[in-house]
């Protein structure tokens, strides 16, 4: 996201250099156009004759006559009715008159921006800088989106392994912990695994296929225990801590959650807190915390085995 607002900033700068750009290029080409056109003349030599004139007028003053000179000859040819409307220069006209008729002319091409070249370097440096810049967001950008995709089809191909062998293993826990009856997991929406929800389906012994929902307290939480354990088993760790897990379960129901434990024990050491006698006959060790004393804590460990 930040990338994307990043590209769309230097696109926008990168639009205004590129007019401003235009702009320079435009007015650099219609200056030096001018010059040609009236003076017959480049800029850089209209501007040194006059400098040149201004600070000698003798040597200037033969220049700048040959210059206008050829300037009238143009004239004439190029533009018959400035020539007419424009009286030729006496021959005896002082090398002043010739200055005041180039700066006339000079005048006439309009305001001069001497800085337009600097500008123009500047702003095509700029310019090549946020090309680059633009391509490497968007390069970066596509790189980004392709390790995506590729994510996404990895994700999905492990989940489907995940959720299929999880469905299975809850199948069995589930007869495990009811004595029988049947359950099963399924996507809500099939087309696009990774965000859909999953729905609980469960039918106790002598009861029909319903949701989790419609299921009683005790049912509830044994059917919980059950997706636990499968989930559990789909991918072991080496010890597994449960708090009170056992505690909305009643005598028949505890019985059959300490044989799964039983069952799961070999590979997995539970670490269980509990207050059911029957939880704790199948513990290895018992820790407890009793007060012998008001306010004073005592800690007791006891070995069953």
């Amino acid at each position: 996201r930040d990338a994307r607002k990043a590209l769309e900033t230097i696109h926008s700068e990168l639009s205004e250099l590129e007019v401003a750009r235009a702009t320079q290029e435009s007015h650099l080409a219609h200056l030096a156009q001018s010059c040609v056109d009236s003076l017959q003349l480049t800029l850089d030599e209209v501007v040194a004759e006059v400098q040149q004139s201004s600070s000698s007028e003798d040597g200037g003053g033969a220049r700048l006559e040959g210059e206008l000179a050829g300037e009238e000859e143009a004239d004439d040819s190029e533009e018959p009715a400035d020539a007419i409307a424009e009286p030729a220069i006496a021959a005896s006209a002082t090398p002043e008159e010739h200055i005041s008729r180039l700066r006339h002319k000079i005048d006439r091409l309009g305001p001069v921006n001497m800085m337009a070249i600097d500008q123009f370097d500047e702003l095509s440096t700029r310019h090549q800088f946020l090309t680059t810049q633009r391509k490497d967001l968007t390069d970066s950008i596509e790189a980004t989106v392709d390790t995506i995709k590729k994510i996404d089809e990895t994700s999905k191909v492990r989940f489907r392994e995940a959720f299929a062998s999880i469905k299975e293993n809850f199948q069995g826990t589930f007869s495990t912990l009811f004595g029988g009856g049947h359950a099963t997991i399924a996507l809500l929406d099939e087309s696009d695994i990774l965000e859909s929800g999953i729905e609980v389906v469960a039918s106790p012994p002598g009861k029909r296929l319903q949701s989790v929902q419609l299921l009683s307290g005790g049912e509830k939480a044994l059917t919980a225990i059950a997706l636990m354990f499968a989930i559990f088993k789909y991918k072991p760790s080496p010890f597994c801590v449960l708090d009170e897990i056992d505690a909305p379960l009643d005598d028949a129901n505890i019985g059959r959650f300490v044989e799964m434990l039983q069952s799961m024990q070999e590979h997995t050491q539970f670490i269980i807190i509990t207050h059911s006698r029957k939880t704790m006959e199948i513990a290895d060790r018992l820790y407890g915390v009793t007060m012998e004393e008001p306010g004073v804590s005592k800690l007791i460990s006891i070995e069953l085995n």
